[in-house]
C-alpha cells in the first residue's frame, strides 16, 4: 500500500497531533496540576505556621501572666480575705462611715483549684474625690484584686454626692 505525498503529510500531521495530545495529557497537565496542588499545600502550611506562631506568642503571654499571679498569690499576707482587705482600705481612706453594706460570697470552679471571692459593697453619700483614691488602691493592689462592676448614682438633690455599688473580686487558693 503506497501513500501519496498528501496522505503522508496528513498521517504525519495526525501523528504529531496525537503525540502532542498524549504529551499534554500524560506529562504537562498532570505536572501543572501537581504544581498547583503543591502551591496550595504550601499556602495552607504557611497559614498554619503563622497561626501557630501567633498561638505560641499568646500562650507565652498566658504563662507569663500565670507566673505573675503565682508570685502575687505567694506574696499575699497570710490569712488574706477580700472582705478584710476592703474594710481596712475603706478605713484608711476614711470611708467607713459611708459603707451601707458589704456582702461577701465565694464560688468554686469545678475545673480549677482557685475559688472566686467576691464582695458587693455599697457606699453612700461620698464625693468623686473620695471614691477615686479608693478605687485606685483597689485596682493597683498587689493582691490581684479587681473591680468587676461599678454603679454610680447621684444622691438625691445634693450637689456632688453620689451612691456607689461596686463588686470587687479576687481569686483565692
Amino acid at each position: 500500500m503506497r501513500l501519496s505525498k498528501r496522505e503522508k503529510y496528513a498521517v504525519i500531521i495526525a501523528g504529531v497531533f496525537v503525540f502532542v495530545f498524549i504529551l499534554l495529557q500524560l506529562i504537562i497537565f498532570p505536572f501543572r496540576e501537581k504544581k498547583e496542588r503543591l502551591e496550595r499545600a504550601v499556602q495552607a502550611a504557611s497559614k498554619s505556621l503563622e497561626e501557630m506562631i501567633s498561638l505560641k506568642a499568646e500562650y507565652g503571654e498566658f504563662v507569663q501572666k500565670a507566673e505573675i499571679s503565682k508570685i502575687r498569690f505567694a506574696n499575699r499576707e497570710p490569712g488574706f480575705t477580700l472582705f478584710s482587705f476592703l474594710d481596712r482600705l475603706a478605713g484608711e481612706e476614711g470611708l467607713k462611715e459611708n459603707i451601707a453594706y458589704m456582702k461577701p460570697s465565694k464560688s468554686e470552679s469545678k475545673d480549677s483549684q482557685y475559688k472566686l471571692s467576691q464582695v458587693e459593697m455599697k457606699l453612700q453619700g461620698l464625693g468623686m474625690k473620695q471614691l477615686s483614691p479608693f478605687l485606685y488602691k483597689v485596682e493597683t493592689s498587689k493582691n490581684s484584686v479587681f473591680v468587676r462592676r461599678l454603679s454610680i448614682t447621684k444622691k438625691g438633690k445634693e450637689e456632688g454626692f453620689i451612691d456607689v455599688i461596686l463588686q470587687v473580686e479576687t481569686y483565692e487558693i
